[in-house]
């Protein structure tokens, strides 16, 4: 049966839209009222080491200062790592905040002040004063790639990368070969909007959480199972998200302080990190890519080898597909491929914004640029002379490719043909202007799903959708 619909095609107004453009739409620490009170995050000034004293005599002593959190004085919380995951973790121990002294990243959140009014808690955590004992940290990828280890552990989405055919072989033999070795530092979010939660403290510790996250669910799940509140007392609102790029995907340790706070004080609590914070969590972890073409004279590929060593924290395996772009994008026999972590004294990376692909696509396409230069073939004509039809690492067809149409509107609209291919030539007065092309790779994720539909003898019709 035909159905149509008065939305597709038609301008719809976002239900959002005028709030935003107003500005009365609420980031997470802007909701509540007066008897909402704010917690500052103290951040640790080492990188590696741990605390040794804390005084808090002078701080606590101010008039409508409330709390000061530290591991010295948090109750007992959930015990089992498992209960410290959330949907988007990576395998490993989990971070604990203010769980004990040591400190395994520069930045970490070593305590929270609490009082009636921002200003007095930010002044207060000045007058907290702490005593470290310092160790040697370690932050250089480059430096620390003999450590490297492959994944530990399973992530979601994570596909462990498969050779194929033989590149030791093949690779010798091609007539013409490029090797080449890519640096792509550490990249942080810094979305408009700094991570902040909000938690309203209602009768029996029930919770209504306002949290910048980009998973209502997750970070339910994760207050839950950290203070061991029934699901039905955990209440997530993120009516408007100031941007995430991927850093709201897990429960940030502002949502744990807050809720730290609520539960212990019995009343509502807001804390929002400063914008330096920002760069206290996940990121999209350095890399180091090494990666080897050969071909025939012709453009043709005969051997492909893609090495990526990436950062992880010293205490979860953070994974993404680094190196597999190639095998799905050109055709090629024979590919080799490597994948390592190097524990860091950082702290865990974090998905942002094509993870994976966004830093091994960008080496691949670099790769096949210079190997375009060095046959002297037009870098379009060589992604034209290895185009696939199928998946190659799967040798399926792919249900839908229009990369060639693509290829062709794109080079129309950008006057390739026209352009003066040896690098450094073409000029606007004293600037120079490049014109260059690559080709972009990512996954399509299905998942499975299946309807249960229950009809009665009344004629009531009842639907339950669950997706596995």
């Amino acid at each position: 049966m035909m159905t149509s619909t008065k939305y597709i095609g038609k301008p719809i107004s976002r239900v959002d839209g005028k709030a935003k453009v107003t500005g009365n739409a609420k980031y997470a620490g802007e909701f509540g009222d007066d008897s909402v009170a704010y917690g500052v995050v103290i951040s640790s000034p080492i990188a590696k080491g741990k605390i040794t004293s804390i005084d808090i005599e002078e701080a606590l002593g101010l008039p409508g200062v409330l709390e000061i959190l530290s591991h010295e004085n948090v109750p007992h919380l959930a015990f089992f790592n498992s209960s410290y995951a959330d949907q988007d973790s990576a395998p490993g121990k989990h971070f604990r905040p203010l769980h004990s002294p040591e400190i395994m990243f520069s930045q970490q959140p070593i305590a929270l002040v609490v009082a009636e009014t921002f200003e007095l808690a930010n002044y207060a955590a000045t007058l907290v004063r702490f005593e470290f004992e310092t160790e040697e940290s370690t932050t250089d990828l480059k430096a620390n790639e003999k450590n490297a280890h492959d994944p530990k552990g399973k992530k979601t989405g994570f596909n462990k990368p498969k050779s194929k055919g033989k590149f030791e072989k093949a690779f010798p033999k091609a007539p013409v070969k490029i090797e080449t070795e890519y640096f792509l530092g550490t990249e942080h979010h810094n979305p408009m909007e700094m991570h902040a939660s909000t938690v309203l403290y209602g009768k029996n510790d029930n919770l209504t959480i306002y949290d910048k996250t980009q998973g209502v669910l997750n970070s339910q799940q994760y207050v839950k199972s950290v203070f061991n509140l029934s699901k039905k007392k955990v209440h997530v609102l993120s009516p408007f998200v100031g941007g995430a790029f991927g850093s709201g995907l897990r429960p940030q340790y502002q949502l744990f302080m807050a809720v730290l706070a609520a539960l212990q004080l019995k009343r509502s609590i807001t804390v929002t990190l400063t914008r330096q914070q920002m760069f206290s969590f996940g990121h999209r972890p350095a890399t180091v890519q090494r990666l080897a073409l050969g071909a025939d004279m012709n453009g043709q590929l005969l051997a492909m080898k893609h090495e990526a060593f990436a950062e992880t924290s010293f205490f979860e395996d953070y994974m993404e597909n680094v190196v597999i772009w190639g095998g799905t994008a050109y055709k090629c026999d024979n590919i080799k491929v490597n994948y390592q972590l190097v524990s860091l004294d950082t702290y865990t990376p974090l998905d942002m914004r094509a993870p994976g692909a966004a830093t091994g696509v960008l080496a691949l396409e670099c790769a096949m640029d210079e190997l375009a230069y060095k046959l002297n073939i037009d870098p379009l004509e060589l992604r034209l002379r290895n185009y696939t039809q199928e998946d190659p690492t799967k040798k399926k067809p792919f249900s839908s490719k229009a990369l060639k149409e693509c290829y062709s509107q794109a080079a129309e609209k950008f006057g390739w043909q026209k352009r003066n291919p040896e690098p450094r030539s073409t000029k606007e007065g004293r600037n120079l202007i490049g014109c260059g092309m690559a080709t972009g790779v990512w996954d399509a994720t299905q998942v499975p799903s299946k309807t249960n539909a229950v009809m009665y003898a009344n004629g009531k019709l009842e639907i339950e959708t669950a997706t596995a």
